[in-house]
């Protein structure tokens, strides 16, 4: 038995990434999906690999349009829709606003804002009849950026904080009839894809050793992938385990806020030690 059988999801970007690791993960937990993504192809491949656990909406998260048209297939396909998971996202590979080219400010800054902050206020928006119907929950994907700095440059980490926000406030006007959580993951070796203002649109996240360059400063001690995030998604998701729980946030990074000054980890000497 799966923790999430019986159940209806509807995920953005959930054909890359760490949106195909939720699928893939809440499929082999029961639930069936409902995917938003902008690529064809990739649809194609999760219907390929689902079956009829999957139907697929092509669209951008940026139009109401295409976040009800992704409703309506969901409800046609399952007849219902328990969970929303905002998840399709954008980076801006650390772009500092000392580096921001000036003449493209305005641009990226709201392509950042439209797909990070007003893509999961759309799926909200569409989604929220059904979910009322459903007493159905929303989780948000946001990211170590809205704790901390240094996960992205000011317009990635300015739309991350945005989101925690829309969390606590969309928590509040949906109470009592959806619950409203977000899962903040640390770095993850995606498809992440930057903004096309900023000429970064075929950039993949890929392209950074993110192992090699973060997994040695997180207390964990290696970056983990995207799979491994999954469980907390499914937590937020299941009926039973999460009553209590609306307008909460799981900083689920690795430990990003527990480093030392002096050390990632201050219990690196203990394996040695106790393992003897």
């Amino acid at each position: 038995m799966g923790r999430l059988d019986g159940q209806v999801a509807l995920i953005t970007g959930g054909a890359s990434g760490l949106g195909r690791a939720i699928v893939d993960r809440f499929v082999k937990e029961g639930a069936r999906v409902a995917v938003l993504d902008r690529s064809r192809e990739r649809l194609d491949q999760l219907k390929s690999d689902h079956g009829a656990n999957v139907v697929g909406t092509v669209g951008d998260v940026r139009s109401l349009f295409d976040n009800e048209a992704a409703v309506r297939d969901c409800v046609a396909a399952f007849g219902k829709l328990d969970c929303v998971i905002g998840n399709a996202g954008i980076w801006d590979y650390s772009v500092s606003l000392a580096d921001l080219p000036p003449e493209k400010i305005d641009q990226a800054f709201d392509e950042l804002f439209q797909v990070n902050v007003k893509g999961y206020m759309l799926i909200a928006k569409a989604a929220l009849p059904e979910l009322v119907r459903s007493d159905g929950s929303v989780i948000f994907t946001i990211s170590n950026a809205g704790f901390y700095p240094d996960g992205g440059g000011p317009l990635y980490t300015a739309t991350k904080h945005a989101v925690v926000g829309l969390v606590k406030q969309l928590a509040f006007e949906f109470a009592p009839s959806v619950r409203v959580n977000g899962v903040a993951p640390g770095g993850i070796g995606t498809d992440l894809r930057g903004p096309v203002s900023l000429g970064m649109a075929e950039r993949s996240i890929e392209s950074i050793n993110l192992s090699d360059l973060a997994g040695p400063n997180l207390p964990i001690g290696r970056l983990p992938r995207p799979e491994e995030y999954t469980g907390a998604y499914v937590f937020f998701a299941t009926r039973g385990d999460t009553v209590p729980s609306t307008g909460s946030v799981l900083n689920y990074d690795g430990g990003i806020g527990v480093r030392g000054f002096t050390s990632s980890a201050g219990g690196r000497g203990l394996a040695e030690r106790f393992k003897k």
